[in-house]
């Protein structure tokens, strides 16, 4: 039975346009729009998953484990506050909030 990986992009800021990229266990799995949610389906076990906009504009990779029918959530948003907008042009990975729910 697969297991069920949901998506949710909530709005960030004005810097929050177009669609973010998907990226689970290192390959392309979708896309995403602001204030969409997306379901992917995935095999048990253990993987990563990370977002981006392009190589200047993306999330740290998470880990997760995923149970047999389960659903794991997560959600992302661009960064809020303007030390992060700052801070995102050294280490892009802070660009785009990714967490666990």
């Amino acid at each position: 039975m697969a297991t069920t990986l949901r998506l949710t992009r909530r709005w960030g800021s004005v810097s929050d346009r177009g669609k973010w990229q998907i990226i689970v266990d290192g390959a392309a799995a979708g896309s995403i729009a602001k204030s969409e949610t997306v379901e992917i389906p995935v095999e048990p076990g253990r993987h990563t998953l990370s977002v981006k906009r392009s190589e200047r504009f993306l999330s740290k990779e998470r880990s997760f484990e995923a149970g047999d029918g389960e659903l794991v959530s997560f959600s992302c948003r661009s960064a809020m506050l303007w030390p992060q907008y700052v801070a995102a042009l050294v280490k892009p990975d802070l660009w785009i909030s990714l967490r666990q729910n």
